[in-house]
């Protein structure tokens, strides 16, 4: 037998089944069925019975061997298990042959298989057990909130299959993917998971399938930050190829059927008609009764109200005229005659025409067209640009006699259905405005399509000074309920991002915003009277109103205006060309003048010399005279006169960070991304912003912006991006003061004990919002830390977690210790050491607390000779020993003149005589040869030796050289004795 050891072991348990069971009654048809067992190696395999209930009847069918592994059925037939053939299946079922459908979804057919899961980190509780994929009839529907849903599927291929379905993805604030994941546990490439938004309202999707075991996953995580709704994911028309053979038929859904035999899919009851599970045919409702395409059932028609008609103008005729036309709502499901009912009003009143929009004429037959190129018009009849001139191209709609070419309206219903109800804006002359829905939680959308922009000839040379393009719009909004109304830009209807929302009613008010990217070709306004579903006609009266819109520089726009522009010269018929770099025109003169130094030309292009604007502080204004830059270097003037030197070019390069965790509602964790570009001349790189949930993959350049980001693991990446926006297009300036240009920056936000002021880079954004006419803007205060190295210390205000306070103005603290003043002699100090050894060392040491980085380095320490104490000492002694010797010297001089002195006096005495005090007489008064000069004779007298030795120095010196001796002589002596005996 070729079943081999494992085909035996099913005949042994069969076995013993039947033999355990003999008691049981015998089994019917109904106790069991019949499936394959698995294949084998060589593709073959049985056909078994299996009961349908364990233990409740016994002698079922034997084993027999079944069909080949690749056999299969045609569509529209089934596997006859009894039979093991292939036969038709009946009117009113269909089968897809080797596969399997899955488009009715009343509930979640077997197999499937949902739940919800949190995947924004271990440390956010939320319950998501009720996040799951719900059924709606003909669609399947994501949930839409910050929980993940999976929507699951196993199945195994008997070989290569397919798997089709059909979705729905109008919302980008919704993660969604899908992947399958065979027998060995690999998953689809995380590229090919991510489903693209629908281009329509509904899309389809194939994927090749391999033998074997596959799962697939459809997965989805929404968020909302903004709190707005959220739109689901819808999946319908899920069919599965490759599983060799279907062994039923499936009974056609309600409000479709199949009429003949063999049918592989089911056709839906068109309108006024409804049908039966398993139908064959459709049946008509009743006259009180109506049904939509594809419908189940009939429902009774209400009684018609005014919510279910609108009103319109048909063209205008030949006499100028426009008739007031009334219509019901299509399809129409009101009744006029049940009691209570109003009637339709009557259409055809005249009334005149209003003007054809700017850049229009009125022809012949009353109807507008637009100028030619090179003209302009007020609306009634065109005129050519004079020379020296050029038209200023745009749409401007303000008369809504007819609806533009290039602007459609629709319905998104929030509940799915095949409503024909397409007409969701109407024109009314003065304005544009939303019709009742199908049901008020509808979407009425009212899309404007341009093919792109072009700046004029005069300043497309120069297109980095200007604005592409800017759209402006007047809108009302009178509701009862809580009505919501958005604007949306994108690239396609499907594919557009929420520019602004509005709640509730609005007074009539004006809203610009400015277009900065070419790819940016659609427009839509959004409707919804009220996010309550099951609520019909409720809050029909609750109406938006659109009264103009304007979009400038549009390619095929028409003109309203000519504007002035610079000649090239004095011939006439000369073309337009723009002033040169660095000028103004005077007054719309065609005449150019130079702007005053470092000023740059204001974008929106302002006349006069208002177009020339002043460089903020420490900036200076590029080549192209379009904006202000800023090298990144700096010098700041303190109170105390001391001049700093700033160089900020290590944090020139972008630089991103984030704000702390944040969390919505349902615990969807979140952060602020911020990228900075803080300085640089031409050139450099601006910091980006990008969305990457849609394929469209918008940016926004500039010195700031934000996006959010949410850190997950839907689609296999680590962060997803979305929401980006323009903080700071342009630098303002930079100053240490705390206000500059009506931005300020108040010391509160960021306290600082240090000494040293702290820069501020100021930066503007002309982007306006609701909620920020001024624009956004943004203020980075660097400041002085050395004790950080790193280049990416940002802080956001504590008291403003989200970097704002106002939600327009943004607020930074950069510290860093390439923020600190550049390094001179001032700021170190030098130490000297003692002389050890003869060597003395000079330290230098910065001054504390340190308070710059970079610029002139620390000396080097130096190294010198000097002379130590020890050599002092030793030069002191030895002075001092030295000056004893020489006192000792000149005592022992002095000692041997007195001796010699001494030695004469005696000597005289000797030759005195016995005459007391008599000397004897001297032969010369002067010093002898022979004798010592120094040898001075003294006055024989008794004083004191000192008293003599005084008297000696103090003698005159007579004028031929010799010192004159007072000795007294013989002869005067003697006649002093011849006196004395005189006297006697």
């Amino acid at each position: 037998m070729q079943g081999g050891p494992t085909h035996l072991s099913h005949l042994l348990l069969w076995l013993l089944l039947a033999q355990t069971s003999a008691d049981l009654p015998m089994c019917k048809e109904s106790d069991y069925h019949f499936e394959y067992t698995e294949c084998d190696v060589l593709g073959s395999r049985w056909r078994v019975a299996v009961p349908n209930k364990a233990d409740t009847c016994t002698g079922l069918p034997d084993p027999v061997k079944g069909t080949q592994c690749t056999f299969s059925c045609s569509e529209g037939e089934y596997l006859n298990m009894q039979s093991q053939q292939c036969q038709k299946c009946a009117a009113g079922t269909y089968s897809l042959g080797t596969g399997v459908a899955f488009d009715e979804w009343d509930s979640l057919p077997s197999g499937f298989v949902t739940h919800g899961m949190n995947t924004n980190g271990r440390d956010v509780h939320t319950d998501c057990s009720n996040s799951t994929w719900t059924p709606r009839g003909d669609y399947v529907a994501s949930n839409t909130d910050e929980c993940t849903a999976t929507l699951s599927y196993a199945v195994s291929l008997k070989k290569p299959g397919t798997v089709s379905f059909e979705y729905f993805y109008p919302d980008s604030s919704i993660y969604f993917e899908f992947f399958v994941q065979n027998d060995q546990c690999q998953s689809t490439d995380s590229e090919n998971r991510w489903m693209k938004i629908s281009e329509s309202n509904w899309s389809q999707y194939r994927v090749e399938l391999s033998s074997g075991n596959n799962v697939l996953y459809w997965r989805t995580t929404a968020y909302s930050l903004q709190g707005s709704a959220v739109k689901p994911v819808m999946l319908r028309n899920i069919a599965i190829s490759g599983v060799a053979y279907t062994s039923e038929c499936f009974h056609c859904k309600p409000g479709t059927h199949s009429a003949k035999p063999g049918s592989a899919r089911c056709t839906p009851c068109p309108a006024q008609t409804y049908s039966n599970k398993g139908a064959t045919v459709c049946h008509q409702c009743e006259e009180d009764k109506y049904a939509e395409a594809g419908s189940g059932s009939c429902k009774p028609r209400p009684a018609c109200t005014n919510s279910d008609y609108f009103y319109t103008h048909t063209p205008c005729d030949s006499e100028g005229k426009t008739q007031l036309m009334y219509k019901w709502n299509e399809p129409k499901i009101c009744s006029e005659t049940v009691e209570g009912a109003v009637k339709l009003p009557a259409s055809g009143e005249k009334q005149t025409c209003p003007p054809c929009n700017p850049g229009f004429f009125v022809t012949n037959s009353s109807t507008c067209e637009p100028c030619d190129e090179g003209f302009y018009s007020n609306g009634t009849a065109c005129t050519k640009c004079p020379v020296g001139t050029e038209p200023v191209v745009d749409f401007e709609y303000k008369w809504w006699n007819t609806m533009p070419n290039n602007m459609k309206s629709s319905i998104f219903h929030r509940e799915f259905s095949d409503s024909e109800h397409s007409t969701a804006w109407e024109v009314a002359g003065e304005y544009v405005y939303t019709t009742p829905g199908d049901q008020d939680s509808d979407y009425l959308m009212l899309t404007l399509s341009v093919p792109g922009y072009r700046l004029p000839q005069s300043i497309a040379t120069d297109s980095e000074r200007s604005e592409l393009s800017r759209i402006t719009f007047v809108f009302e909004t009178m509701c009862t309920a809580d009505c919501k109304f958005y604007f949306l830009a994108g690239y396609n209807q499907w594919n557009n991002d929420v520019v602004e929302e509005w709640k509730g009613s609005n007074r009539k008010q004006s809203y610009s915003y400015l277009i900065q990217r070419n790819s940016t070709t659609s427009f839509t306004w959004t409707f919804q009277r009220t996010e309550d579903f099951n609520v019909e006609r409720k809050y029909s009266a609750d109406v938006a109103k659109i009264y103009s819109i304007h979009i400038t520089n549009v390619i095929g726009g028409v003109a309203s205006q000519c504007r002035r522009c610079a000649l090239s010269s004095a011939k006439a018929g000369s073309t337009c060309v723009p002033c040169p770099t660095g000028h103004y025109m005077v007054n719309r003169t065609g005449v150019c003048k130079s702007c005053p130094p470092n000023t740059f030309i204001k974008a929106d292009h302002a006349v006069g010399e208002a177009a020339c604007v002043q460089c903020g502080p420490n900036t200076e204004r590029n080549k192209a005279h379009t904006a202000c830059l800023s090298d990144c270097a700096l010098d700041v003037q303190t109170t105390g006169g001391a001049l700093l030197h700033y160089d900020f070019s290590p944090l020139a390069n972008v630089t991103s960070f984030h704000s702390s965790p944040r969390f919505t509602n349902k615990g969807l964790r979140y952060f602020h991304r911020f990228n900075l570009g803080l300085c640089g001349r031409e050139g450099r790189v601006p910091a980006t912003c990008v969305d990457n949930v849609t394929e469209s993959g918008r940016e926004v350049k500039g010195y700031v912006c934000q996006s959010t980001v949410v850190p997950s693991d839907i689609r296999s990446q680590s962060v997803v991006s979305s929401q980006p926006f323009l903080i700071g297009a342009s630098l303002i300036g930079v100053t240490t003061d705390t206000t500059l240009s009506s931005i300020s920056s108040p010391k509160w936000m960021f306290p600082s004990s240090s000494g040293l002021p702290d820069v501020i880079f100021y930066y503007k954004s002309s982007e306006t919002t609701q909620a920020c006419k001024q624009g956004r803007s943004a203020a980075i205060r660097l400041r002085c830390n050395p004790t950080v190295t790193s280049k990416d210390l940002i802080t956001l205000p504590s008291n403003c977690s989200e970097g704002t306070c106002d939600g327009c103005t943004f607020h930074f603290l950069w510290e860093s210790q390439h923020a600190c003043p550049l390094c001179t002699k001032n700021h170190y100090r030098e130490i000297v050491s003692a002389c050890i050894q003869g060597i003395q060392k000079t330290t230098y040491v910065w001054q504390q607390p340190l308070q710059c980085y970079g610029g002139e380095s620390l000396p080097a320490q130096k190294v010198s000779a000097c002379v130590t104490l020890d050599f002092w000492l030793k030069f002191g002694v030895s002075t001092g020993t030295i000056a004893a010797v020489l006192l000792i010297s000149i005592s022992c001089y002095f000692w041997k003149k007195t001796r010699k002195l001494q030695y004469k006096y005696s000597k005289l005495m000797m030759n005195s005589g016995d005459k007391e005090c008599e000397l004897p007489t001297a032969d010369s008064c002067a010093i002898m040869e022979g004798e010592d000069a120094e040898d001075d004779i003294m006055y024989l007298t008794k004083r004191s030796f000192f008293t003599k030795k005084m008297k000696s120095f103090s003698r005159e010196r007579t004028s031929d050289g010799f010192d004159s001796v007072p000795l007294k002589s013989s002869s005067s002596h003697q006649q002093r004795e011849e006196e004395d005996s005189d006297d006697a």
